[in-house]
């Protein structure tokens, strides 16, 4: 199934997103808007554009260089500066990521750029934010990871932290981002008639996501340690050794969910038992339980476990690649993977516009673009550049 325009209004009709960002959390922000309707006008350095093209038309740019035009723009360049300072007239939104020296540089700073569209959404998604000690420092999602205490608490106790397989902390931060512009054009289409700054640290994402550490923390000065796969408030909720040698998730933590598991492992009488019968005596002995529970899984393939577990109503999984992902039929039934006719490529997965909504679905247009494919067309349309003035720039390396 190709995802294309449904014909269907598009939540964010009309609004029109400057994606100045680079690396990762800025873009996707931009490309979640775009999924469901913004324009998004997608500046590139013209020697080697965006860093996810590593080089071309990347996998990975295919898919979050999906639905935005493509401007080759120097930003290094007074003369690109300047180009970039007539656009910012023509949009709601203005996406950037760039550490406070170099929006210096680029005379990008929230001074510069609000007196040209004080009705704009200026979008500040930096590593350390744009202010505090630390504003001038550069961050990944590593290093966000690290500093905000996601990756300490990642891994097993006996060893070295781990940081996520994936790049969670840009994504969070990108979904974060994306709801705070559509809160405030929501603040200015129906309070305020102006845009506003947001200010969002790499870092902030993670840190919300941390769950109770923070309060615990300042409550009762206790500090969340690696516990590997387990939960330390929810017992038992960690994955075991199949027959087969397979993994399966399991959560059973509530008192009503313990009773299923007891039940569908053939022993009802575990929800009685002093040590299990609820949810605090199982905390303080979750190491005799999930020797239990373990005992159980290993005897089973792992879907046979997980048939097991599912009619029974607790909940469970294998542990999943995602190639595992793609072919499995639920996620095929939920459109979760999107196929894009490409013509370079041809059909190419990636993941679908999400959330699904009923009345505005998301949709794709077309994959990531040909680095520059849109430069004239934005720069003759939106600021109405003749092609001997495109053709000048072009000579000079600013476009």
């Amino acid at each position: 199934m190709t995802s294309t325009s449904s014909g269907r209004p598009d939540a964010l009709a009309g609004v029109k997103v400057l994606d100045a960002a680079t690396v990762l959390a800025g873009p996707v922000s931009a490309t979640m808007l775009g999924d469901f309707g913004a324009e998004v006008v997608k500046i590139e350095d013209p020697k080697v554009g965006d860093f996810t093209r590593s080089g071309g038309r990347s996998p990975g740019w295919l898919q979050e260089g999906r639905n935005k035009k493509s401007v080759a723009l120097d930003l290094r360049s007074a003369a690109g500066q300047a180009v970039l300072h007539r656009l910012v007239p023509h949009f709601d939104v203005v996406v950037t990521n760039f550490r406070p020296p170099t929006l210096g540089r680029y005379r990008m700073r929230p001074e510069d750029l609000q007196p040209l569209n004080p009705r704009a959404v200026l979008l500040y998604l930096t590593g350390f934010g744009l202010d505090g000690p630390y504003r001038d420092r550069g961050a990944f999602d590593r290093i966000a990871s690290a500093y905000s205490g996601l990756t300490y608490a990642s891994g097993y106790a006996d060893r070295p932290p781990v940081r996520s397989g994936f790049s969670v902390v840009d994504y969070m931060s990108a979904y974060l981002a994306a709801f705070s512009v559509v809160a405030a054009l929501y603040h200015r289409d129906t309070v305020s008639g102006q845009g506003q700054v947001i200010d969002l640290a790499l870092y902030e994402a993670a840190l919300r996501a941390t769950e109770d550490s923070v309060p615990v923390f300042g409550l009762q000065r206790v500090t969340r340690e690696r516990l590997g796969n387990r939960n330390p408030v929810i017992v038992p909720a960690s994955d075991f050794d199949a027959r087969d040698g397979k993994r399966v998730s399991l959560h059973a933590g509530t008192d009503p969910l313990f009773r299923r598991l007891a039940t569908v492992m053939g022993r009802p009488e575990l929800a009685g038992d002093p040590r299990f019968s609820d949810r605090q005596a199982r905390i303080e002995h979750q190491d005799a339980l999930y020797r239990i529970v373990g005992e159980w899984v290993a005897a089973r393939s792992a879907d046979e476990a997980i048939r097991l577990l599912s009619d029974a109503d607790v909940p469970a999984s294998a542990i999943m690649s995602v190639a595992d992902v793609m072919s499995d039929p639920h996620c095929q039934a939920r459109g979760s993977v999107a196929y894009v006719d490409d013509a370079e490529f041809g059909e190419v997965p990636m993941v679908a516009p999400l959330p699904k909504m009923s009345a505005t679905p998301g949709s794709i247009r077309w994959a990531g673009a040909a680095l520059g494919a849109h430069t004239d067309e934005v720069l003759t349309g939106m600021l109405g550049m003749t092609g001997a003035e495109i053709e000048r720039l072009r000579a000079d390396g600013v476009v």
